[in-house]
């Protein structure tokens, strides 16, 4: 079996480790793993500021990036929502681009929702015994993708405490566009998420954005936060 790997910009940005991480998770597991050189944005923050022009341009190309690859793997559930959910709706109008979209969309997927359905990982290394951590479910994530279940499955097999928290299915404000236009909205929701979480390890989620963004407002707020990527605590867990 074999993936093409597409990284995002955000896991590119801020969180190259996780992105290498999920390499090296992958690749322990027996996958194949490639990297498209010409891979750049998905379209997504061009798509959500209104500016679809610009986004069908970004989705074309990786289209033709991507051609070819029996699966495609991201350590991001809001980029892989762009391409499963809202990348087809750019081309409605163009029969060939459309399709291409759909098949694009039947061979991304994010990266614990690929363990679980395509790999079937059931056992990564119970190197985080005695861990406890708080999971986000990102909103691209657990509503549009409806991958909920897998990354805490995922986490628990690791040997890892997910703790209840009571925000834990909540938006975090970040959206995007909407944390730069909606800037106050936005804060509030994240400083409801950061007073509610419980005890914990690590803050950690299938997103990288809201992690951004969680932890950038941790830090203005001076809070003792941990926050990783799924992917490093994953390959953490199995690396010993």
């Amino acid at each position: 079996m074999r993936v093409c790997f597409f990284v995002t910009c955000l896991a590119d940005q801020f969180f190259a480790e996780a992105a290498a991480d999920a390499v090296r998770l992958l690749r322990a597991l027996g996958v194949g793993v490639s990297f498209p050189r010409a891979q750049t944005c998905c379209g997504q923050p061009a798509f959500n500021a209104g500016h679809w022009d610009e986004a069908r341009k970004m989705a074309a190309h990786t289209q033709d990036v991507f051609e070819g690859c029996e699966y495609v793997v991201l350590p991001s559930g809001s980029c892989t929502t762009m391409l499963r959910a809202y990348s087809p709706r750019l081309f409605e109008g163009d029969r060939p681009r459309y399709e291409a979209a759909l098949d694009l969309a039947g061979r991304s997927y994010e990266l614990a929702e690929f363990l679980v359905k395509v790999v079937n990982a059931k056992d990564l290394g119970r190197g985080l015994e005695g861990v406890r951590l708080a999971y986000h479910h990102g909103c691209h994530v657990s509503r549009e993708l409806g991958v909920k279940e897998e990354p805490v499955r995922l986490l628990e097999a690791t040997g890892a405490e997910v703790v209840p928290w009571e925000a834990d299915q909540e938006c975090c404000g970040f959206g995007g566009v909407f944390s730069v236009k909606n800037a106050p909205v936005s804060l509030a929701m994240a400083d409801r998420k950061l007073d509610t979480l419980p005890e914990v390890d690590y803050l950690t989620s299938a997103d990288g954005a809201c992690l951004m963004h969680m932890a950038g407002r941790a830090r203005t707020r001076g809070l003792d936060v941990n926050v990783r990527h799924i992917a490093s605590l994953l390959w953490e867990a199995r690396n010993g």
